[in-house]
């Protein structure tokens, strides 16, 4: 339920509307500062409900970019799991230790100079090399 809730403020509030409304906000409080003598009380009305706004937004966004991220991984494990030749070692590296990816990325940083040097060389660029 929740998750159907922050999805459909996630898509509200990337509306342009709903950044207009809330330029519109802003703008009639800046208006109403001089008949407020721009006072703290004036000062308070912004910024505790913009705070309030602000806290409550970063759980509504965190939840859509948690989900958007998890079908992201699906999707590409999927990939790699139905490509020929493809390492399913690969899947679900989100999972491994910091220096398990540090090693997979020096690995494939050197397989990409490898393959740059070819090219340069008049190789052409379409072999699948094994990953330790």
């Amino acid at each position: 339920m929740f998750s159907r809730f922050a999805k459909h403020c996630a898509v509200i509030m990337g509306h342009p509307w709903a950044f207009g409304g809330a330029l519109a906000v802003i703008v009639c409080w800046a208006v109403a500062g001089p008949a407020f003598r721009f006072s703290d009380t004036w000062q308070l009305v912004i910024n505790t409900g913009t705070t309030i706004i602000t806290f409550l937004m970063v759980f509504l966004i965190q939840n859509t970019q948690n989900r958007d991220s998890s079908a992201i991984q699906i999707k590409l494990d999927e990939l790699i799991r139905s490509t020929r030749g493809a390492h399913n070692a690969l899947l679900d590296l989100e999972e491994l230790t910091q220096r398990d990816l540090d090693r997979f990325l020096k690995r494939y940083q050197s397989l990409a100079q490898s393959a740059r040097r070819q090219v340069r060389d008049g190789w052409k660029d379409v072999d699948t090399p094994e990953i330790d």
